[in-house]
């Protein structure tokens, strides 16, 4: 079970207080890490409202203003195919969504 924390209006968007929690399914060979891209997809398959909003529909690049963090750590310059710390793949540590704060 993967904990993930959306930012205030994704919450709203889905319809969702407090975490998401997701059943991330292995990938398609059985062996394979959970990364970013998997959560992601598995988030947007649950929730489509989320599409396009943490993501580009077309190139599924991470949105300028979104961040990701877990376990501390930026994780949002990783690739998108890295695997995730252990101890968010254990629940034990949210990957949390983050939208970024710019201007002055």
């Amino acid at each position: 079970m993967i904990r993930v924390v959306l930012p205030a209006h994704l919450k709203n968007l889905t319809h969702v207080s407090g975490e998401v929690r997701l059943t991330v399914a292995a990938p398609v060979d059985g062996a394979g890490p959970v990364t970013q891209r998997l959560v992601l997809d598995t988030l947007e398959a649950q929730y489509p409202m989320l599409l396009g909003t943490i993501r580009d529909r077309h190139n599924g690049k991470r949105r300028a203003f979104v961040r990701f963090y877990a376990c501390e750590e930026d994780l949002s310059n990783e690739s998108p195919d890295a695997p995730l710390p252990e101890r968010v793949i254990a629940g034990e540590e949210p990957f949390i969504i983050l939208g970024a704060m710019a201007g002055g």
